[in-house]
């Protein structure tokens, strides 16, 4: 399938819809060429599945950071017509809102790296890690449904957070809409214990230092001012709620596919039409977990300014501890562009509207980056840029080729101080099994959807 990629330019190739049968319409990828040539084959092909179905809007997007996934692949997006397209749990993704929180401080380097082996284990006291991990927290169904329904500002009435953060985090951390009818009893019952915890797999809490300010006008309205001042990032999602509903939604729409009659090449890319009970049922559960986890990561937000406050001695507003920006990855969106609306699926995919901050992830042992969107992204990619550095490996080749204590070893070496709750967490998430984020980074701050304005390296991590 990849040698039918034609170039448009340095960072963009198009994948035309003549390329194979059923193709509704082009796919394209952003990328530079050492991504591109990095990308599976399999995964290309999972794009132009996506470019077959019903309703779906001209191009289907690969991100530099895509990678082979369940029917779409991670760091994709797809854009259906809202009258005419389809909702896709699938498309979506297991971990729905699996997103990031940005934190500032006015801390140095120099003054939490005196303080960085306490620091550490005081942060992985205080945040739950790991599989099926469960919080402190011990809510009723009604607080879950009140979690459900107002998302943060249910964190915020009960002493977590406040409106600053509310103020600074995507769609002011709750999506309208929300209906806990529509979800199941199950999902709620793994929903209860897990408000508060951070999960396995590559959600992580990671100090880090700034590097490299690229825009600083732009970085001094986000509160970061100087290299060395001290920023915190807090990757997870909704546990196993999301992914509870995302299986019992892919259950529903698979039926609705035979129901409807729609074709589609891949049954992974379950789906129905955007008015359908099966389509709206899961879009207003769908919000239910996107609520649940931005109200998930605030939380956790205020815990680590507490922690901060315990072995600082200061007050965490004396710290300037405020959140600079907070996105969600997996996630559906109705959203207008360009004067038209569309049904946005960004699995692996940041929103980047134009001067709204993105946030990019890198792995234990690389840069992280805040970037910032741009009107060419709402021409180009709907809004939107990659989430991250993305997989190169898959977990399994992962545990074959690292050991985790020799990750950690490495880690130390190069100043960083590790913490997890067990060693295949860090064989798993080594730095060589992602992609260089770099080029990544490279890929869309050249193709124009998200400029680059501060570069941040890891000093502690935190996996689950």
């Amino acid at each position: 399938m990849k040698e039918k990629i034609q170039k448009i330019n340095d960072y963009e190739w198009l994948l035309p819809k003549t390329a194979r049968e059923k193709m509704n319409v082009d796919a394209k990828i952003i990328a530079n060429k050492a991504i591109l040539d990095a990308i599976e084959d399999s995964a290309v092909e999972q794009l132009t599945n996506v470019a077959c179905l019903p309703g779906v809007v001209e191009p289907v997007i690969g991100l530099p950071d895509m990678h082979f996934g369940y029917g779409l692949p991670m760091g994709a997006v797809s854009a259906f017509d809202s009258e005419k397209g389809i909702i896709s749990a699938g498309l979506c993704g297991f971990d729905i809102n699996c997103g990031i929180n940005s934190i500032r401080t006015n801390l140095t380097f120099k003054e939490v790296n005196e303080k960085l082996k306490e620091l550490v284990p005081a942060l992985f006291n205080a945040i739950p890690c790991g599989v099926g991990s469960k919080g402190k927290l011990r809510l009723n169904y009604d607080e879950l449904d009140n979690v459900m329904t107002h998302g943060v500002n249910w964190a915020v009435e009960n002493g977590y957070g406040t409106k600053k953060d509310i103020k600074n985090t995507e769609e002011n951390g709750c999506m309208p809409g929300a209906d806990p009818s529509k979800v199941s009893d199950l999902a709620k019952k793994r929903g209860l214990p897990q408000l508060g915890t951070l999960g396995a797999g590559n959600h992580f809490l990671e100090i880090q230092k700034v590097s490299d300010v690229y825009d600083k006008p732009y970085a001094k309205k986000l509160g970061i001012a100087d290299k060395d001042q001290v920023l915190i990032m807090l990757h997870c999602g909704s546990r196993g709620f999301g992914h509870q509903i995302a299986t019992d939604y892919l259950k529903i729409q698979e039926k609705a596919v035979k129901k409807y009659n729609i074709w589609i090449p891949d049954r992974q890319l379950a789906c129905a039409p955007v008015n359908s009970p099966e389509g709206q049922d899961y879009y207003k559960a769908m919000k239910c977990a996107v609520n649940y986890s931005f109200t998930n990561r605030l939380v956790m937000t205020q815990w680590i300014r507490e922690t901060f406050e315990k072995v600082f001695k200061k007050s965490w507003e004396d710290m300037d501890m405020q959140t600079v920006y907070a996105v969600c990855h997996n996630i559906v969106k109705l959203e207008e562009i360009k004067g038209k609306k569309y049904y946005i699926h960004r699995k692996g995919a940041t929103r980047a509207f134009p001067d709204s901050p993105v946030l990019i992830a890198g792995t234990m042992g690389t840069a992280s980056y805040i970037c910032k969107g741009t009107e060419l992204a709402l021409e180009k990619t709907f809004g939107s840029s990659c989430h991250g550095s993305g997989r190169a490996m898959s977990r399994n080749a992962a545990l074959r080729k690292f050991r985790g204590e020799k990750v950690n070893d490495e880690l130390r070496q190069k100043g960083i101080i590790g913490k997890a709750g067990n060693w295949k967490s860090f064989a798993e998430e080594a730095p060589g099994c992602y992609k260089d984020v770099e080029q990544v980074v490279d890929s869309v701050h050249n193709a124009g959807i998200s400029l680059k304005v501060v570069r941040m390296k890891p000093l502690g991590v935190l996996k689950g």
